[in-house]
């Protein structure tokens, strides 16, 4: 079938590359048939299903926005302050202001946005409030790495208009729906709308999204971490101890050879996990801007880690499950680990003066050995 695909794709009639584009649609609910059988059995989920639609529609002009490059101009110019410190890039802001419009016709009380410093009043008597992170990973807009759109979907029952940022301040758990985009070789929404994880992919011929992974399920077992190595002399003692014995590989305390991926992109290593399995931390560390962690709970972590508990895995701060956390700030930060499950537990037994190897020699080497390679690692 592939060839044959390949080989009419290459013909160059675009009556053939329909024909195809139709063999390969059976089998492939649509996003919108998709929620529909969702609402019919919670119909509570309404509101909630008409947000997620919005959201897709908005993930679409932006995946051709970003599909255009530099032929779109300069979007990683920075054109402004941003809440991060990295300064906020032109994409940032068109991005922002998509999603906000394909919002304003949705269900939604309050609209938050991680490129904004106070949430935005949409439709006061709609009882949804939707948090999103326009375009996670920016930065990385003009190496052609993926990028995404993350979005939290929370219950609101009334709020005040005078401080409607106290509405996001509730449990991730209480989440509705939450999700991403990762715009890359191709456009695919991760959703979970409290019934597992499932990956839509949008078929550029029908411009509509399609089931194509359903019941994502995270294996609880890898020898795959996600880190930013860089910032080694900066972590705690437990994040060192727990990546050290990773990189002694077989010879080590886990007795199996582990491999690094590190893309600067959340949402590329959250889809690759989902994918393959995987752990991805970002702890915190010791510099200034980072003691809390670097990664928002509301507009991040919350999202990322009810797709990974739908799809069987898990997501901690290294003390607490992060669904359990309550936000106390609109743009709070926080330490986020998540992926397979099991090495989610290594990490907090970790932090919780547990043993994550099943040597304890093998942990007081990787801290404490003044020779070798351990000594090289931490210095």
């Amino acid at each position: 079938m592939s060839d044959e695909i390949l080989r009419r794709l290459n013909d160059g009639t675009s009556q053939k590359v329909v024909h195809v584009k139709e063999e390969m649609l059976p089998g492939h609910q649509r996003l919108d048939f998709y929620l529909e059988t969702i609402i019919a059995r919670s119909p509570h989920l309404r509101d909630a299903g008409a947000a997620v639609q919005a959201i897709a529609e908005a993930g679409k002009r932006i995946a051709k926005l970003l599909a255009c490059g530099p032929l779109a101009g300069n979007l990683a110019a920075i054109v402004g302050d941003s809440i991060d410190g990295d300064g906020q890039k032109a994409l940032d802001v068109l991005t922002h202001d998509i999603v906000l419009d394909a919002l304003r016709a949705a269900p939604v009380a309050v609209f938050a946005s991680e490129e904004a410093d106070q949430p935005e009043i949409l439709n006061p008597a709609a009882h949804l409030a939707v948090a999103v992170d326009p375009l996670d990973g920016s930065s990385n807009v003009d190496t052609l790495a993926p990028v995404g759109t993350i979005f939290s979907i929370l219950p609101i029952t009334d709020f005040d208009t005078a401080a409607p940022e106290l509405v996001f301040y509730q449990p991730g758990r209480n989440q509705l729906a939450a999700g991403f985009l990762i715009y890359g070789p191709h456009t695919a929404l991760v959703l979970t709308i409290g019934a597992g994880t499932t990956i839509f992919t949008l078929d550029p011929a029908s411009g509509q999204f399609l089931a194509t992974i359903n019941d994502v399920t995270v294996s609880p077992k890898t020898r795959e971490y996600a880190i930013n190595g860089s910032n080694m002399r900066h972590w705690d003692p437990e994040i060192r101890s727990y990546i050290v014995d990773l990189k002694k590989g077989h010879s080590g305390p886990r007795g199996v050879d582990f491999n690094m991926r590190w893309l600067a992109s959340m949402v590329a290593e959250a889809y690759r996990i989902l994918q393959r399995g995987g752990i991805y931390l970002y702890p915190v560390d010791q510099r200034p801007n980072y003691r809390a962690g670097r990664l928002r709970l509301i507009y991040e972590a919350n999202p990322i880690a009810m797709i990974m508990e739908q799809a069987g895995a898990a997501a901690t701060d290294g003390h607490s499950a992060i669904l359990d956390l309550c936000p106390k700030t609109l743009h709070q930060r926080c330490a986020l680990v998540f992926g397979s499950a099991d090495e989610v537990a290594r990490v907090r037994e970790a932090y919780a003066g547990g043993d994550p190897t099943p040597s304890p020699l093998f942990k007081s080497r990787s801290l404490f050995r003044q020779a070798g390679s351990d000594h090289e690692l931490l210095t």
